[in-house]
């Protein structure tokens, strides 16, 4: 039975290496956006709301959020959220002190990193159900005047630093459910009371929807042209074809008339291992050609000469030279620590960008293999 190569396709909507290991093709400009509507709870902390019941600060509040992923794991977005919140001082009269709720509203806009953890440490898929979303943000908070039993509660104005997570729970490839926790810390008299403190707070959860817009999801770039590689494949398909059909010939003809053994000469054998950008990691993908030289190396006890290249159009010459041989030295370990070829019938050499087999440049950043006596 013979195994055949299969094709391959570039790989959209996952990864098989973790998200921080895997190169995306950029997408267009207008895709990967999102819009967040989403409404919830709040309660302001800050000088005496201590003092009253938690259920008496409660607030309702919504939000508003717009914004792009650049790649699988990181984002930005524009943020408004905001709405009436309760505040509490104690107030003298007829002889006695009270603690006397005053309701204020607020708005607070923020521009926040977002750093999707399940998409970088974890392979990408697009299909995940649940995903954990921690953020960062600065921002402005404003509340405006407000007249309160003839005392007039100038408005206040806030630097913001907002932080939080979101947990976003896909419905369908264009629509998320998403459940989001939010610490916003402001000015120490955005309520217009100083009690000493070094800031105000604010802690809020909202229930929301993510709207996806243009394209959702990210294809992983290959260290290489698909039409090559599947040429490739179809002409190892194509040698094992022929050594199946060599293995059903009789191992030996006593009819026929005895010959003198033909002897025949040992062709070199020359093979090449691939990498992606910016990278001396060998892919998965490639190790098959490097099985191959080992195995046809030992068959016919020949030497390899293992030589690295980097491509022309990216990084300087020195660099490109180093990559180049970080390449060459991860192929020969291969060789040697897995496949069992002795490290005197190994030979390393690197060129950088100095020499370019291909006239296409991203197919330079290779390592070749030759078996030569």
């Amino acid at each position: 039975m013979s195994v055949a190569a299969q094709e391959y396709q570039p790989q959209v909507g996952f990864s098989i290496e973790n998200g921080s290991k895997t190169n995306f093709k950029k997408n267009g400009a207008g895709d990967n956006w999102f819009i967040s509507l989403g409404g919830g709870a709040s309660v302001y902390m800050g000088d005496q709301n201590g003092d009253a019941a938690l259920g008496d600060r409660m607030n309702w509040g919504a939000t508003l959020a717009f914004g792009k992923w650049f790649n699988p794991y990181m984002a930005f977005r524009l943020k408004v959220d905001g709405g009436p919140f309760k505040d509490f001082h104690y107030t003298r009269g007829s002889g006695s002190t009270n603690l006397t709720q005053h309701d204020f509203v607020y708005a607070n806009g923020h521009v926040d990193f977002m750093w999707d953890i399940t998409n970088y440490w974890a392979p990408y898929n697009e299909k995940k159900i649940v995903r954990f979303i921690p953020f960062a943000g600065m921002g402005y908070a404003y509340r405006p005047s407000k007249t309160i039993g003839g005392y007039n509660y100038k408005k206040s104005e806030s630097p913001t630093i907002n932080l939080g997570v979101q947990i976003p729970f896909r419905l369908s490839s264009r629509v998320d459910l998403f459940l989001e926790g939010q610490y916003t810390l402001l000015n120490e008299e955005f309520n217009r009371v100083n009690m000493g403190h070094e800031e105000d707070r604010i802690v809020s959860a909202n229930l929301g929807f993510n709207f996806k817009l243009g394209r959702t999801n990210w294809e992983v770039i290959e260290p290489m042209d698909y039409d090559l590689l599947n040429d490739l494949n179809n002409q190892i398909n194509a040698l094992r074809a022929q050594n199946d059909e060599l293995s059903k010939r009789p191992k030996s003809c006593p009819e026929c008339p005895q010959v003198a053994p033909v002897v025949q000469s040992i062709e070199t054998m020359k093979n090449a291992v691939f990498f992606r950008l910016n990278s001396s990691v060998i892919d998965e993908n490639q190790k098959g050609n490097i099985l191959n030289t080992a195995d046809y190396a030992k068959k016919h006890n020949l030497p390899i000469k293992v030589i690295g290249y980097a491509d022309k159009q990216t990084g300087t010459a020195d660099y490109n030279y180093g990559l180049s041989e970080r390449r060459a030295r991860a192929v020969a370990k291969e060789l040697n620590e897995k496949y069992g070829i002795p490290t005197e019938r190994l030979s390393i050499e690197w060129q950088g960008d100095r020499v370019q087999p291909y006239q296409i440049n991203n197919w330079n950043r290779l390592v070749i293999m030759d078996t030569n006596k």
